[in-house]
């Protein structure tokens, strides 16, 4: 019918403007990484030592403290760009498959949605 193809090429659209959203969204996590990375990359800088530090026996193992209960900050910006990683390329196979059902109109909405997420 006429309404489910307009439906499926405005969903194609839209699932095409949130791949540009994600892929731009990743690109502005990736300066937000390489804006928290130390300037020095040694095992000291990378690992954020602690307030204070605690010598007593009491409070646990050798073994056990030296394991960093709270990671640092880069880390959890390169988790986020995991994430977005991985909901980009779920988006592009999506979007790669309605493309592939060979129907112009799918495909000039998946170019429209394209061009329409770069330009915002």
């Amino acid at each position: 019918s006429p309404a489910g193809m307009a439906l499926s090429v405005l969903v194609i659209l839209l699932l095409s403007v949130l791949y540009e959203a994600v892929k731009m969204g990743k690109a502005v996590l990736l300066r937000r990484a390489l804006l928290a990375l130390p300037r020095s990359l040694s095992h000291e800088a990378l690992t954020e030592p602690q307030e204070e530090e605690h010598s007593d026996p009491a409070q646990g193992s050798p073994s056990l403290m030296a394991f960093p209960l709270s990671f640092p900050r880069w880390f959890w910006f390169h988790v986020g760009q995991t994430l977005f990683h991985v909901l980009q390329v779920v988006l592009g196979y999506m979007v790669m498959l309605a493309v592939m059902s060979y129907n112009a109109w799918i495909f000039l909405g998946a170019i429209a949605g394209s061009t329409l997420g770069y330009f915002m």
